[in-house]
């Protein structure tokens, strides 16, 4: 039954659903940069909005089509290598072309290293994603063509530009992540609500089932890889360009495959706005720790703990949130939203 009613009733946006969004959407754009400053534009908005950009990529295969995975930062930094050999090599193509190039590129790849899913799922499935991270980080280590043969192995990111409009001012950077953020937010909340994600819900939900009554599973799981892949590519050329400022195989690390992970688990798992919380979670939280470094210092804890606090934490909270709240923030949000109208 609640199979059926996954496919049969697909979820529309009404106008006051989309109020908030839009509301949200036009500070972002229009107050923030007037009143933030360097700091929190270089090194708390960009990151979160990359980082929220690369939980959406995840949660299209983990959260909606329940396909486990720990090779998100091998995606991101295959499309973050591709969109910077477009930039070298093809010059005359708009940075706009060079992403979508890029994440098309991360998707194919997506594609090879889900073909696995046909056959496994679970614990397997997790070691093949596992396997395709350590093979990129490799494949661009060993072979210098991805990066132009730079004996460095850390390559600068090229100047970025879209026409007459350089990219090089902490506004201007959040600017471009803002509106790419936008456009692929607005591009997953309606894909979960077409029938593709109500196909990979079902798939997650019985997979026996959704065989069954005529679903093409193998095509479902192989779409999700790719479409998570694409974002998942796209949000890792915003990581090396507009943030690190660089491109080598240690910025795209196991450490960012399980951060991305940790966004949606903490965020929530099947949500769009749980990629936002999970995001902002990940990025205020060392700076929380950092600034109550003082008061901790007076109790005996050095900076090298501190790094272990961050991780108790983290550690924790996921438990937690497994446990009691697998839904994660947006849940616990949307409980907040709901007893507030019934008290009003």
């Amino acid at each position: 039954m609640e199979l059926t009613r996954t496919l049969a009733e697909p979820r529309r946006l009404n106008l006051r659903q989309l109020a908030a969004p839009l509301a949200a959407a036009l500070v972002a754009f229009a107050c923030v940069p007037l009143v933030a400053n360097d700091y929190w534009l270089n090194a708390i908005l960009v990151p979160f909005l990359i980082l929220s950009v690369a939980g959406l990529g995840l949660n299209f295969l983990t959260g909606y089509a329940g396909q486990l995975s720990l090779g998100s930062a091998a995606f991101m930094s295959i499309g973050a290598y591709a969109t910077y050999n477009l930039l070298v090599r093809v010059p005359a193509l708009p940075l706009p072309v060079d992403l979508l190039l890029g994440g098309l590129i991360s998707a194919g790849a997506g594609v090879l290293f889900g073909l696995p899913s046909l056959r496994i799922k679970g614990f397997y499935l997790i070691v093949s994603t596992l396997a395709a991270q350590f093979f990129v980080v490799w494949l661009f280590t060993r072979v210098g063509w991805f990066s132009n043969y730079d004996t460095s192995g850390v390559l600068s990111a090229p100047q970025l530009a879209i026409g007459h409009w350089r990219i090089d001012t902490p506004v201007s950077r959040y600017l471009f992540v803002l509106g790419v953020a936008t456009v692929l937010f607005a591009f997953g909340a309606s894909l979960v609500r077409s029938e593709l994600g109500r196909r990979w819900m079902a798939v997650r939900d019985m997979e026996a089932a959704a065989r069954v009554i005529g679903i093409p599973v193998g095509r479902s799981k192989l779409l999700a890889f790719a479409l998570s892949s694409f974002v998942l590519g796209i949000s890792g050329a915003l990581w090396a360009f507009a943030y690190l400022g660089t491109i080598e195989p240690d910025g795209f690390n196991l450490n960012v495959s399980f951060q991305v992970l940790f966004i949606i688990i903490i965020g929530g798992m099947g949500s769009i706005s749980g990629n936002l919380l999970g995001a902002a979670f990940i990025v205020l939280l060392p700076i929380l720790l950092s600034n109550a470094a003082g008061a901790l210092a007076q109790v005996g804890m050095g900076a090298d703990q501190m790094q272990n606090l961050q991780k108790i934490v983290f550690g924790t909270l996921i438990i937690v949130f497994l446990i009691k709240e697998p839904e994660g923030l947006a849940r616990l949000v949307l409980i907040a939203r709901q007893r507030r109208t019934k008290q009003s």
